[in-house]
């Protein structure tokens, strides 16, 4: 079984993602940190008890790292994409049986990395790019201790739903199914693959990000 942990905006420099986020949203997420080794760095603004976004960007201040960027950063479609500006990338899932899931998927649930931020520490399986039906497939996130989201200050926006849309929901529904998350996102047909996520505010306000 797993469940939605955070959502993910991607952005060529966070200066531009934080602008992005303070204008769609109205807030401003607050310092992450590097993800030494990954050629990361990130904000994050909270969405309560268990949930958060994250903004990611290639880190200038990092050497280039041994393996692609997460969430495809690398990939020269999404790197064209970014240059228009930041949007809704992908969204990564938690788990507690990282090893099970590992085991029953074998080389589709991607490399399983040990990552660190400061002192939190996780596992981390992003599906290939291939296989990860553009970026409808989440990575998978097993935290080692206390999660990240846990020490956010709360923006009181909340993700009501996640949802998407593909040619091939069947296969999409087949590959969400096989990680315990049928019920985590909102499918529908559609012509493109999309990923749509719905929050709202405290006073009501409904917001909508959107990877295309």
């Amino acid at each position: 079984m797993a469940e939605i942990d955070h959502i993910v905006i991607g952005a060529r420099t966070l200066e531009e993602g934080a602008a992005f986020v303070e204008r769609v949203l109205g807030v401003k997420p607050q310092a992450g940190g590097k993800h030494d080794g990954a050629g990361t760095h990130n904000l994050l603004l909270g969405l309560g008890p268990d949930c958060y976004l994250e903004v990611i960007a290639p880190d200038p201040a990092q050497p280039e790292p041994p393996h692609p960027r997460l969430f495809g950063l690398d990939d020269p479609a999404t790197r064209l994409m970014l240059e228009a500006e930041p949007r809704l990338l992908s969204w990564v899932a938690r788990t507690t049986s990282m090893d099970t899931v590992m085991a029953r998927l074998g080389p589709r649930a991607g490399q399983l990395r040990e990552m660190k931020r400061a002192d939190l520490a996780w596992r981390f399986a992003e599906p290939p790019l291939r296989e990860a039906m553009d970026n409808l497939i989440p990575a998978l996130i097993e935290w080692k201790g206390e999660r990240a989201g846990k020490r956010l200050h709360d923006s009181h926006l909340r993700l009501v739903a996640l949802e998407a849309e593909h040619p091939e929901v069947d296969s999409l529904r087949r590959a969400l199914g096989e990680r315990g998350l049928d019920e985590a996102l909102k499918i529908q047909q559609g012509p493109h693959p999309r990923l749509i996520a719905r929050l709202t505010g405290k006073d009501g306000v409904e917001y909508t990000l959107t990877s295309s």
